[in-house]
């Protein structure tokens, strides 16, 4: 593994190919590594920069942020507060949740140009197992696919584990009920708390447009919190089945007494 957890396995990507499966130029790679956003590439034979995973899923989320209007310092500092050793599917799911603040974002791909993305070649299964998990959408045009640049990567890098469709569903619709059940608790929260006082406070106007852009801010500070919130559940809940598997054994064995 190269400097800064560079290279994953065996994914090794020139700069051209880290910037076709991020969708993005080879300039703008570039450019975020001059700004320390993007860690430098491990030198390969005769010096060839390459990048891997972590590479792919940093840039992607730097992107995604700043489709929310983030300044590059304020992308800074969220990338600074990111774990030291969040892996690529941490940056992964970082990347999704803040997406999720855009749904406006989808693009629409063609099959070559969705494959490019991907890394790989799809197949049918594979389609349905990416709609299934919200990464895409079949359009009129069955060539054509509208996909979520934010999913896309996540959903991909899990295409091959062998979890059922009708699974992948299920958990689907229960991220769908549950985040919605945050997103309208934390509207109203904050609605009933902060702007509802602010407004019956009678500011100028000035004032109120600076609030409004102070709101658009926070999204991705809550996607932040609501991710690692849930990665400390899941290790937990994962914890205790451990916990609850081992205890009839131990209830079996023979008293001692």
């Amino acid at each position: 593994m190269g400097e800064h957890g560079a290279v994953v396995g065996e994914v090794r990507l020139t700069v051209d190919e880290l910037a076709a499966r991020a969708g993005v130029t080879v300039r703008t790679v570039r450019f975020y590594g001059t700004k320390g956003l993007l860690p430098p590439p491990e030198l390969g034979p005769r010096r060839v920069g390459l990048y891997g995973e972590a590479h792919l899923d940093r840039l992607g989320l730097i992107e995604e942020l700043q489709r929310q209007g983030l300044t590059l310092a304020a992308i800074e500092r969220y990338l600074a507060r990111l774990p030291q050793d969040s892996t690529p599917l941490d940056l992964a799911i970082h990347r999704a949740l803040v997406a999720s603040w855009t749904p406006e974002a989808t693009e629409e791909l063609g099959r070559a140009q969705l494959e490019r993305r991907a890394g790989q070649g799809l197949s049918e299964e594979h389609i349905e197992r990416l709609a299934a998990m919200g990464a895409l959408e079949r359009t009129d045009d069955t060539g054509v696919f509208r996909v979520d640049p934010g999913l896309l990567p996540l959903g991909v890098r899990i295409l091959d584990v062998p979890i059922p469709l009708d699974t992948l569903l299920a958990a689907r619709a229960v991220v769908l009920e549950h985040s919605r059940a945050t997103a309208r608790e934390l509207q109203r929260l904050f609605r009933e708390t902060v702007w509802k006082p602010y407004r019956e406070s009678e500011p100028a106007p000035a004032e109120l447009a600076r609030m409004k852009a102070l709101t658009d801010h926070i999204q991705p500070m809550v996607a932040q919190a609501l991710v690692t919130a849930f990665q400390r559940s899941l290790r937990e809940e994962l914890g205790e089945a451990v916990l609850n598997t081992a205890s009839p054994e131990h209830h079996n064995e023979p008293d001692p007494s």
